[in-house]
């Protein structure tokens, strides 16, 4: 007796199993193996987080660069509410949000974790990256501050911020993940790199071992991390960047 067994797949609830003359097997790894993009550009903070979660999976992308003052079609059409980086293109289908993007890449491939399996500590890892995306305001203005006056107003509050997340967030850990980074630090990782360039580009030091001795540290800590380390914008570069824009924002604000 010949039984002609056609092979489909099924399920995700179901590894493998006959039904009728199908056999019916699945690739729990179907979706994860689809084919990833990210549309991103070089001096992004927001981008990077997202770099450096698909290089911590060992998730393989492309990298497509977007010139931002003039957009790709792509990028129009996959994130046309914000119309911004980075989006991520999975399977076709496009996730917008650097933070969004990076819970999607967590629970898409879930080996090597970056949240947490305790609901209670998921929930707070979820509370402090919350915390640094509701601050995104105040580091802009320090960086295009320009008066003394309003320099020194922002950044005290800049060293406010700093120290609530030192005292309350970051505590004695290394990491905020513990032994090991996590989300948060990845989610944190503007202040350790982005930050520091904001410093010297203004020429005012806030995150400094003497004020912050335990933020400092962990921001030590989090660029002597290789996948961290080999995956920032050249320090130069950056610096530049940087200068570019404040000098355009001043110029603006003059000519007001």
């Amino acid at each position: 007796m010949t039984i002609n067994l056609n092979v489909e797949t099924c399920s995700p609830r179901i590894s493998a199993s006959i039904y009728g003359n199908r056999l019916c097997i699945l690739s729990s790894t179907s979706k994860a193996m689809a084919e990833v993009k990210l549309h991103g550009f070089w001096a992004s903070p927001f981008s990077h987080r997202v770099i450096w979660a698909l290089k911590i999976k060992g998730v393989d992308y492309e990298y497509i660069e977007e010139d931002l003052p003039n957009k790709s079609e792509l990028l129009l059409k996959y994130n046309p509410v914000y119309k911004k980086i980075p989006v991520l293109v999975h399977g076709g289908n496009p996730i917008a949000e650097s933070l969004i993007i990076l819970e999607y890449i967590d629970e898409t491939w879930p080996h090597n974790p970056l949240l947490p399996s305790d609901p209670y500590e998921k929930a707070m890892a979820r509370f402090w990256i919350q915390f640094v995306a509701d601050k995104g305001s105040i580091f802009r203005s320090f960086l295009l501050s320009t008066s003394g006056e309003d320099q020194e107003k922002v950044a005290k509050d800049v060293l406010e911020a700093l120290k609530i997340i030192e005292e309350k967030g970051l505590g004695d850990k290394k990491f905020f993940g513990g032994d090991t980074i996590n989300l948060v630090d990845i989610s944190y990782g503007v202040l350790a790199y982005w930050f520091k360039n904001m410093e010297e580009a203004i020429d005012i030091k806030v995150l400094e071992p003497t004020t912050l001795p335990r933020l400092s540290r962990w921001a030590q800590n989090f660029m002597e991390v290789p996948v961290i380390r080999e995956n920032i914008p050249d320090r130069d570069k950056m610096l530049a960047y940087m200068r570019r824009m404040r000098e355009k924002t001043v110029a603006q604000q003059l000519n007001k």
